[in-house]
């Protein structure tokens, strides 16, 4: 009889059990949908790097009533770009953006940080037969204007620029062995540098 009890009461708490894990599923699914339908989140395709062969790709979303979260990827693909020097390198730029006047429409200002991978020749090298092979990274700040042109695309105009820390070894473009620098490990370059911008044709996802 005691059983019968026991199980009796365990049938009656498994039916209120199973409603309140529904009900908290339930509220977790509509917080889910409610937020996914707030955001909005566009893919970003660089009109301007891309007249001269350097793609550059991204995707921004909403995070904030005036803030939105960036990552884009540029990437330059020249094993010579004047015949002799290469111009490789690789991108990764994560940043948070402020929209003074609303997200994606108007001035908005960002900060990032970032790695890259390189293989060219530095601007103060460009006179020479000297080239470096390394890796570094961005800290910097974006200023950009967006405008809408309907409800599925924008354009994003922006520039941006910073501090970037520098990791590479030196070696020649006319064929001299070894290094033109000696550092015991990697050599390193720290400089304030224009590094980004151009022409974002934007299309809205959600």
């Amino acid at each position: 009889m005691r059983y019968c009890v026991i199980f009796v009461a365990e049938n009656r708490l498994r039916p209120r059990s199973q409603k309140n894990t529904m009900k908290k599923l339930f509220a977790f699914i509509v917080l889910f949908l409610s937020i996914q339908l707030q955001s909005q989140t566009f893919i970003k395709f660089n009109g301007a790097t891309a007249l001269v062969g350097i793609p550059n790709v991204g995707i921004e979303t909403s995070i904030g009533e005036k803030t939105t979260f960036s990552f884009d990827v540029m990437a330059s693909f020249w094993k010579s770009f004047n015949g002799n020097n290469p111009m490789e390198f690789y991108t990764f730029t994560p940043e948070v953006r402020y929209h003074f006047k609303e997200k994606y429409n108007g001035f908005y200002v960002g900060a990032h940080a970032g790695p890259d991978f390189y293989q060219l020749q530095k601007w103060n090298y460009w006179d020479t037969n000297k080239y470096e092979h390394g890796f570094g990274y961005r800290l910097g700040v974006t200023v950009g204007y967006n405008i809408k042109l309907n409800d599925k695309f924008l354009l994003d105009i922006f520039a941006g620029g910073g501090w970037h820390q520098g990791f590479y070894h030196g070696y020649y473009n006319d064929g001299t062995p070894g290094r033109y620098e000696k550092a015991p490990n990697w050599n390193k370059s720290g400089e304030w540098l224009p590094y980004r911008g151009g022409v974002m044709l934007s299309y809205k996802l959600n």
